[in-house]
This record gives C-alpha cells, structure tokens and sequence, in this order.
C-alpha cells in the first residue's frame, strides 16, 4: 500500500480539534478513520499489475542531442487507472532541471480508461558515451479519494547508444576543399599504366596498342585510347590508446575524448579520398574494431564502435599493439597513434618498439596539449607560481625532447589543444597526401 501525501494532510487536520477538546479518544479516533479511508481507497484503486508497460527508445543518438523515451501503459483490467508514472534512467542521461527539455525527475501522471492506452514521454539529454540501460518503471495508482493506492515497479528492457558528438564535423567541409583541390592538382594521366580508369582520348603516335578502347574506336569512327589514373588509395590505421594515460583531464574532458573527435574527422576525411579506414582500440587488448570499405559506412562504422570505449587504469602493451598492426596490415600503410606524448610513458614503451612500425609503414603521434600547462609557465608573481613555473617549463622541455627523439625514428608529431587536435591532424594528413608520401 502507497500513502500519498493528501492523506498525510488529512492526519494533520485531525490535529484541529484535538487541540480543541483534547482528548485521547478524539486521537483514535481520526486516526481509525484516516486508516478506514485509506484501505477503502487501496480497495478501489486500479491495480498496477493489470497495466502491460513497453518501453520504446531510439537504438542511438549523439552525445548532446535530445531525445526521449515512450512507456506506453495499456490497461487490460476493469477499473479506470489513475496515478503516476516513474521512467527510471540514470542521472547522465536526463537534462538538468533548469533546461527548458524537461525535468530532472521523469515522473507523470496518467489516467488510463479500461481497455485504452497512455504513452508518456521522458525527455533524455545524455552527457556521456556508452550504453545507458534503462532502469524498473515504477507505476503507483491512487484510489477516487487520493489517499493511498497500489504501487509496482517493474522491469522494462530500454537501452540506448550515445555516440560521439563529433564537434570537429565542422571542420570537414574546408578539408573536402582542399582535398578536392589537391586531387585536382596531383590527377595524372598515363597511358596504359595504374588501375583505375580516367577517361577516353584520341589516339598519338608512340601511344601503346594496347591501350586502345576498340568499341568507342567503332563508334567514333577514330581511334580512341583509353587513359588510367594511378592507384591512389591507402590504408590508414587509427590506433586510440585507451590506457590511463587517456583518462588525464585536459580542460573539461578526458584525453580520450579529443582523440574520439581527432579520430572521427581523420576517418572521414580519408573515406573521401578513397582510402581503406580502419580503427583500433587497444591498451592491453582491443577494446573496440571497426572495419568498413565502403566509403558511406566508415563513418558510422566509427562512431559506433568508439561509442562504449572508456579509459583503463592500465599500461598501454606497446609490443602487443605493434603486433596487432602488422597483423593487420599486409603492405605500407598510414598508422595514426591517438596516444599521450607523456615522457615517461613513451620513453618506456613506444621507443623502444616504434622502429618496427616505421621501418615498413608512415607514422604519426597525435597528442592532446594542456593549455593549463602554459599558463604555469607564464605565471610568475609569486615566490609559489615560480616554482610551478619551473616545474613547467621542464615539463615542456622533456616532451620536446621526446619528440625530437620520436622524430629521429620517423615519427610525424602533432601536438595540440583538444580544439585544435582534430583539424592539425586532418591538416597533416593532407600535407602528406600533397607530398606524395601517401
């Protein structure tokens, strides 16, 4: 049995004559008639269990879009139903209440005639990746006096992807320029040499037989030869690092998550130029692989599969994912490391295994820069902040340093704010399309 807060007020009143003819008896009995009242309105409440709930929910939806999830109440039982509804989801996936998309506390209140349905609707706002799984529904009903009623929660199945925003999808329209540019630039025309075809031409003197096209010849009337392009396409490799160095906070987000917006504009930047894209992430083990050659699914291959990754407090096994890449790949490729520039980590595992990758495939590291690191340099007013400012600028020497040695071996480095990583790594991507290095 549910007591609602009208019958709460209705034991109160009874306070009034008590504190006029005080006496032990007026006491019980209001209180035998509040508890009367309340059983006869349990009594005539509708129950919950004659109500089939569903739940419907979208499969996805990007982080910071809105959304919502439908119960829908059916009432199979004879009585009309009359109460409140709770839709149970975790607190990352509901809005604040000050948002104008609803409020914090997804409670509501139906009424449901006998054979008739009810949906009701609880605005959902997610603020992180992952799977959110739905919680109980929790249906109470209220008798004609609304005091008191039934009340059951049941499990209703409801799960929901949030995919990465993908800010940096901004930046896409400029890089499709440029790289529409560069193709137009870097298109040539041979004769009888690459794979993909190009288009049709008259016939010169010192052209190769072989290379006629007989039919268009017969149509024309003239000779016509055809003309190829080179194969231009590449593989390229996105390794994200998932290890605890990932989880470091740089502003208001994880190092992971500017290497899920890095990795998403890199994708689909090299999907348009025809590249085979490929994603790893990996520390100790493959968290999550995407593999799609079709231009239209990488990207959404992409998202979906960084969807659920998340930081682990665990050391990133360089050996282990040098032998995942060359598992993976069969002839010279483009492999991008979304990982942490961090000395000590990189001085204990990456260099040592770095040479491997660079001896047979095109390397680059790109890495989240803290900005809070340069203001420590700046700062320098009191006898504290020099000593911080110290420590900085020591900071900033051994990751130079580091990369200068990561240079040594090969590497391309691009070092970044987590607003800046995504656009300074598709912008080093083009450079080495223009340079012929790809």
């Amino acid at each position: 049995m549910a007591i609602t807060s009208r019958a709460v007020l209705v034991a109160l009143l009874g306070l009034v004559p008590v504190a006029v003819l005080p006496a032990p008896v007026t006491v019980l009995a209001w209180a035998l008639v509040v508890v009367v009242l309340c059983a006869v309105d349990v009594a005539l409440a509708a129950s919950p269990r004659e109500v089939a709930l569903s739940r419907d929910v979208p499969r996805s939806v990007r982080l910071g879009q809105p959304t919502a999830s439908a119960v829908t109440l059916r009432n199979v039982g004879r009585r009309g139903l009359r109460g409140v509804v709770r839709d149970a989801w975790p607190p990352s996936a509901l809005p604040d209440g000050d948002a104008p998309t609803g409020a914090r506390t997804p409670r509501h209140e139906v009424a449901v005639p006998p054979g008739e349905a009810r949906t009701v609707r609880t605005p959902l706002l997610p603020t992180r990746r992952g799977d959110l799984a739905a919680d109980r529904v929790t249906l109470r009903t209220v008798g004609p006096l609304g005091l008191a009623g039934r009340q059951v929660s049941l499990t209703v199945p409801g799960r929901l992807r949030v995919l990465p925003e993908f800010a940096s999808r901004r930046h896409l329209p400029s890089r499709l320029a440029r790289l529409r540019e560069l193709d137009g630039r870097a298109a040539v025309q041979v004769r009888g040499a690459g794979t993909e075809f190009d288009s049709l031409r008259e016939y010169v003197d010192g052209d190769d037989v072989r290379s006629i096209d007989w039919r268009a010849t017969a149509r024309r009337q003239e000779v016509v030869v055809r003309t190829w392009r080179p194969e231009r396409d590449r593989h390229v490799l996105l390794v994200v690092d998932t290890s605890r160095t990932s989880a470091a906070r740089v502003l208001d987000a994880t190092r992971l998550e500017a290497s899920v917006e890095a990795a998403l504009l890199l994708g689909a930047l090299a999907a348009h130029a025809g590249d085979r894209v490929e994603l790893l992430a990996y520390d100790r083990r493959v968290r999550a692989r995407a593999v799609d050659t079709h231009q239209s699914r990488v990207l959404p291959a992409l998202a979906e599969a960084l969807a659920g990754v998340q930081p682990e407090l665990v050391e990133t096994d360089w050996s282990g994912l040098v032998a995942q890449v060359r598992s993976r790949l069969s002839r010279r490729a483009l492999v991008v490391l979304l990982t942490s520039l961090d000395p000590a980590a990189v001085e204990q595992g990456l260099l040592e295994v770095v040479g491997r990758l660079t001896r047979r495939h095109l390397v680059v590291l790109a890495s989240v820069a803290d900005p809070e690191l340069e203001e420590l340099r700046t700062a320098r007013s009191t006898v504290e902040e020099a000593f911080d400012a110290a420590a900085a600028e020591r900071a900033a020497l051994e990751r130079v340093a580091v990369a200068a040695r990561l240079r040594q071996r090969g590497v391309e480095v691009v070092e970044a704010l987590p607003d800046d990583l995504a656009p300074r790594l598709a912008d080093t991507y083009l450079a080495l399309k223009a340079a012929g290095r790809l």
